[in-house]
């Protein structure tokens, strides 16, 4: 820990930020790519049936992620402030309280989602008869019987990463990323056939997240002493206001995916109730701008995700002059990623989404523009997410609901319904952006006030504040 004390109090901000974001942004890259490697490859089926399938599951799939994000966005918070205060007993609780909450919350859900499977289905836009059984298919496989190891890796990559090791937190996401782009063609085209494609998109991820976990679990085993997190339950799990501590934090992260999933659902059902003759192809041209706009969103949560544990550390330390400094620069440079991802998208946005979309047709026109529209938005959503980040990280878990809920949920929700009216398919797709931005506006002005009456160094650090 004397090396990762040095890089948290020590290193210069620049470097610092670099050598815990870079592993994990590079990690968000990849696991962004994974995502786009079943909807790649489902395509080459050149069904809009089949990719509208694979499109209806992610937002269960994500799911989740919410789930890993409550424990594991609360629990890194909890453990980096318990470490900037010396308190490696309170870490390690924190630790297992996160593991064995995560995988009870899951195995809840993985059973919810296969006693409601058709229901679920066909409120997330599935119920065209072709597009419904093959997203059962994904539904059963990646959602319900891999869903234990999908949580639970994440988790981990939270948890590890809160100790500074960015790399290896980010080597277990590479793993299942990478191990899914390999096994995605297998499946579909030697094992199960392009006919059942969905089938073994959702098995190649399935064994993808598991190969992850084992991953995990192997450098929890040989490095036990050097990270120091530990599974075993205890009652001191529950002491020192653990469970407290990682829900005001984690619930915000949790709600605020949980959103993003309900707001994509409700997206994916008002695009399957456009025109008949043009509702498929809308839904799988929504489908694929999604996740190509993933990537700008990449960069920005895997910044926020490495600068996390260096944001919580120097606020409970209270080295506040460092703390800003960090959260300025991840920010800026978030930003600026994001702007470039924004002119990559306006300039090549047909070029991008035929690479998975491969034939012409509405689907791929309407999935350029839609992409046009929805880029818009990424600057203004790296500063909102980077403040969300910041206020999870210091542990304020009522103004990073408020962003959360406001940048997902209370503003393009309800824009969708309003804008569809007035310009029908496109204008649900343009409350994205406007959502973006006014979310960005509550952010800063949120941000400036905590800064002002909290900005200041705080006991040891006092005086070099002078």
């Amino acid at each position: 820990m004397a090396t990762k004390k040095d890089l948290f109090e020590n290193k210069s901000v620049l470097s610092a930020v670099l050598n815990l974001a870079l592993p994990s942004i590079i990690g968000q890259i990849i696991l962004v790519i994974y995502n786009m490697a079943d909807t790649f490859f489902v395509g080459l089926s050149e069904s809009d049936e089949m990719i509208t399938a694979v499109t209806v599951c992610m937002p269960a799939f994500m799911f989740l992620s919410a789930i890993s994000n409550l424990f594991g966005v609360g629990g890194a918070s909890v453990i980096s402030r318990a470490l900037g205060k010396d308190n490696d007993v309170k870490a390690r609780r924190t630790s297992a309280f996160a593991v064995w909450g995560c995988g009870a919350v899951t195995l809840i859900y993985c059973l919810a989602m296969l006693g409601g499977m058709d229901l679920f289905i066909d409120l997330l836009g599935g119920k065209n008869p072709v597009v419904h059984e093959n997203a059962k298919d994904y539904m059963l496989t990646a959602v319900v019987i891999g869903g234990l190891p999908t949580a639970l890796n994440t988790l981990f990559s939270h948890l590890i990463r809160s100790r500074g090791n960015s790399m290896q937190a980010s080597i277990g996401i590479a793993i299942g990323g990478i191990l899914n782009v390999i096994l995605d063609p297998l499946f579909m085209f030697e094992i199960v056939g392009m006919e059942n494609a969905a089938l073994g998109a959702a098995i190649a991820t399935a064994i993808s997240n598991v190969a992850a976990l084992a991953y995990y679990v192997l450098i929890l085993i040989l490095q036990k002493e050097k990270l120091s997190i530990r599974v075993r339950p205890s009652m001191g799990m529950f002491k020192e206001n653990i469970p407290h501590d990682v829900f005001i934090v984690g619930l915000p992260a949790c709600l605020m995916t949980l959103c993003e999933n309900i707001s994509y659902a409700i997206l994916d059902n008002l695009m399957s109730q456009v025109d008949a003759a043009i509702a498929v192809a809308a839904q799988a041209g929504i489908g694929v701008a999604k996740k190509v706009n993933m990537l700008a969103h990449s960069f920005v949560r895997g910044m926020a995700q490495g600068v996390l544990p260096l944001i919580g550390y120097n606020y409970a330390s209270g080295n506040r002059k460092r703390m800003k400094s960090v959260i300025f620069v991840s920010g800026g440079i978030s930003i600026a990623l994001a702007l470039i991802c924004l002119v990559g998208n306006l300039l090549l946005s047909r070029q991008f989404v035929g690479i998975f979309i491969q034939t012409e047709g509405d689907s791929l026109r309407y999935g350029a523009e839609f992409l046009r529209i929805l880029t818009i938005g990424a600057p203004f959503s790296a500063a909102a997410y980077a403040v969300i980040s910041f206020f999870q990280a210091t542990g304020r878990g009522g103004k990073s609901l408020i962003l959360a809920l406001l940048r997902k949920g209370i503003l393009d929700i309800p824009l969708m319904f309003a804008l569809r009216i007035f310009y029908p398919m496109y204008g649900i797709v343009w409350a994205t952006p406007i959502a973006d931005i006014l979310c960005c506006g509550a952010a800063i002005v949120l941000f400036v006030i905590f800064i002002n009456r909290h900005g200041k160094n705080k006991g040891i650090h006092k005086e070099t504040a002078a």
